[in-house]
C-alpha cells in the first residue's frame, strides 16, 4: 500500500506496523499512568495523612475527592483545547502542570493546603487520559483496536495496583512527600517522549467555547459529591447533603439544558439515543462505581484493622497488579474475536466473587484468602474494563465519535468521586452504627471490621447489577444516523474535536 500523505497531511492507508507506534504510544502511557498512578498512592498513605495533618478520614478524603472532582471540571475542555492548540500540545502542556500541582502537594504544610495543591494536581492531570486515548485510538486500525487498547490498559490497571506498592515503601522508609515528588522525575521523562515523538496534529482556525457548560459542569459535580459525601457519612437530612444535593441537582438539570440546546456543546449529550452506547456507557459507570469505590478502603482495612505497615499493605494488594496485567491484554486479544459482551459477563462475575468473599473478612482472616481475593479482582478487571471502554467508543454514532472521549472520561471521573465520597461515608456511618451496638467488653477492631464488611457486601452488589446490564450488550450496529458534512471528514480516532 501507499505511504503518502493526502490532502489534510495525514497518513494515507498502511501496513499496521506495531513497532512504528510504540515510541508515541510509550510517550502517551508514561503520561497516563503517572496520573493514574496518583489517583492511587495516596490511598495508602491516608492513615499517615490522618496522623500527620492531626485531622480525621473524612477531611483527608477529600485530597481523594477533591483530586478526581478537578479531573472531572477540566476534562470537557480536552475538545476545545485540541481543536484551538493540538493534541499533541495540549498533552504536554497538561503533563508539566500536573508535575507542577505534584510539588506543590509535596510541600503542603496543612490538610487544607494538601487538598487545594490536590485540586491544581487534578486541574492539570484532567486531559491527560482523554487526549491519550484519543490518539492511541487514531493509531490503531479498526480490527487491531482491541489489541492496541489492551496494551494500553496494562498500565492503567498496574498503576492502580502496584501505586500501593510504592506508595508504601516511600511512606514507611523515605517521606509521604516523596508520593508526590516522584511524579517530577517520571513527568520530564513524559514530557521529552511527548515532544519528541507525538505526531503534529492539525488545529481549527475558531474553536466554539460553551461558556455556560464550563461553568455548571463542575457546579453540578462537585456539588453532588459533596452532598453525597455529607449524606453518606452524617445524615442524609443534614444541612450539607440537602444544600449539596439540591443545589448540584440544579446545576447537573441546567447543564443537561444548556448542552442539548448549545449548537457547540462542551459535552455532546445527545450520544446517548444510541441504545448501544447508553448500554455501554451506563455499565462501565456500573464497574467503576464497584472497584474504584472499594479499591480505597482495602488498604484501609490492612492498616487499621490489621496493623500491616504500608509496605506490607502495598506487597499484599501485589497479586492484584499481576493478575490486572495478565487479564488485560488477554481481554484486548478475545475482544477482537468475540466481541464485549462474554468478557465483561465473565469478568464481573469473578469481580462479584471476590467483593463477596472479602465481606466476609475478620480481624484474623488469613492472607492467602485475602491475596486470592485480590487476585481475583485484579483478573476481573482485566478482562471486563477495557473491552467496556472499546465497546462504548466504538458504539458511538459515527457523526459525534470524536466527541466520545471527553464525554466518558468526565462521566468515569464523576462517578469514581461519588463512589469515593458516598462509600468513605457509608464505611463512616456503619461503624458507628455497630460501635452503638457494641456489646461491653467485645473487640472494638471485631466491631469496626463490619462496617467494612458492610461497604465490601454494597460493592458486590453493584458489581452483580453490571453482570445483568451485560447480558444486554450487543455488537454495535454500524451508525445508521444521517451523514452530516462533519460525518463525511470525520476521522473515527480523532475523539477529541468538537
Amino acid at each position: 500500500m501507499s505511504t503518502t500523505t493526502n490532502a489534510k497531511g495525514a497518513p494515507a492507508e498502511q501496513p499496521f506496523s506495531l513497532k512504528a507506534i510504540l515510541p508515541p504510544l510509550l510517550a502517551i502511557i508514561v503520561g497516563m499512568i503517572m496520573v493514574i498512578l496518583d489517583g492511587t498512592v495516596v490511598n495508602v498513605a491516608v492513615p499517615k495523612l490522618v496522623e500527620y495533618f492531626n485531622t480525621d478520614l473524612k477531611t483527608v478524603q477529600w485530597a481523594i475527592t477533591g483530586y478526581t472532582l478537578a479531573l472531572a471540571a477540566v476534562i470537557p475542555l480536552a475538545g476545545y483545547m485540541t481543536d484551538r492548540f493540538g493534541s499533541k500540545q495540549v498533552f504536554v502542556s497538561t503533563v508539566a502542570m500536573f508535575v507542577l500541582g505534584s510539588m506543590l502537594c509535596s510541600i503542603a504544610q496543612t490538610s487544607s493546603q494538601l487538598v487545594l495543591f490536590r485540586v491544581i494536581q487534578g486541574l492539570g492531570g484532567g486531559m491527560v487520559a482523554p487526549i491519550g486515548m484519543a490518539m492511541v485510538f487514531r493509531l490503531a486500525p479498526p480490527e487491531r483496536r482491541g489489541s492496541i487498547m489492551g496494551l494500553l490498559g496494562i498500565p492503567m490497571l498496574l498503576a492502580p495496583a502496584l501505586g500501593p506498592v510504592l506508595s508504601g515503601w516511600l511512606v514507611e522508609y523515605v517521606s509521604w512527600h516523596w508520593i508526590f515528588l516522584i511524579n517530577v522525575p517520571i513527568g520530564i521523562v513524559g514530557i521529552t517522549l511527548g515532544i519528541k515523538y507525538l505526531p503534529k496534529t492539525e488545529t481549527k482556525g475558531r474553536a466554539h467555547l460553551d461558556i455556560l457548560g464550563i461553568i455548571l459542569a463542575p457546579v453540578a459535580f462537585s456539588m453532588l459529591a459533596y452532598g453525597v459525601n455529607q449524606g453518606g457519612g452524617e445524615s442524609w437530612s443534614s444541612t450539607g447533603a440537602i444544600v449539596g444535593l439540591s443545589v448540584g441537582g440544579v446545576a447537573l438539570v441546567l447543564f443537561i439544558i444548556v448542552e442539548l440546546l448549545h449548537k457547540h456543546p462542551l459535552l455532546e449529550l445527545r450520544v446517548f439515543r444510541s441504545s448501544d452506547f447508553t448500554r455501554g456507557i451506563i455499565l462501565s459507570w456500573v464497574t467503576q462505581a464497584a472497584l474504584f469505590g472499594s479499591m480505597l478502603f482495602v488498604p484501609l482495612y490492612l492498616q487499621q484493622i490489621r496493623n500491616y505497615t504500608p509496605l506490607e499493605t502495598g506487597l499484599i494488594l501485589l497479586p492484584q497488579a499481576l493478575a490486572s496485567g495478565i487479564g488485560m491484554p488477554l481481554g484486548g486479544r478475545l475482544f477482537d474475536k468475540i466481541g464485549a459482551r462474554p468478557l465483561v459477563f465473565v469478568g464481573l462475575s469473578i469481580i462479584s466473587t471476590a467483593l463477596f468473599m472479602l465481606s466476609g473478612v475478620t480481624v484474623d482472616t488469613g492472607l492467602p484468602f485475602i491475596m486470592s481475593t485480590l487476585a481475583m479482582m485484579g483478573l476481573g478487571m482485566g478482562l471486563s474494563m477495557m473491552p467496556v471502554n472499546t465497546h462504548v467508543l466504538n458504539s458511538a454514532p459515527r457523526e459525534w465519535v470524536n466527541r466520545v472521549t471527553p464525554l466518558t472520561a468526565a462521566a468515569q471521573q464523576v462517578v469514581v468521586s461519588f463512589a469515593v465520597a458516598g462509600m468513605t461515608g457509608y464505611l463512616t456511618s456503619q461503624i458507628a452504627v455497630h460501635m452503638g451496638k457494641m456489646a461491653a467488653g467485645a473487640n472494638p477492631l471485631s466491631v469496626m471490621v463490619l462496617g467494612f464488611n458492610d461497604v465490601f457486601f454494597f460493592s458486590a452488589c453493584i458489581a452483580v447489577a453490571g453482570v445483568v446490564i451485560s447480558l444486554i450488550l450487543r455488537k454495535p450496529k454500524a451508525s445508521a444516523a444521517p451523514a452530516s458534512p462533519d460525518a463525511q471528514t470525520t476521522d473515527p480516532a480523532m475523539m477529541m474535536g468538537h
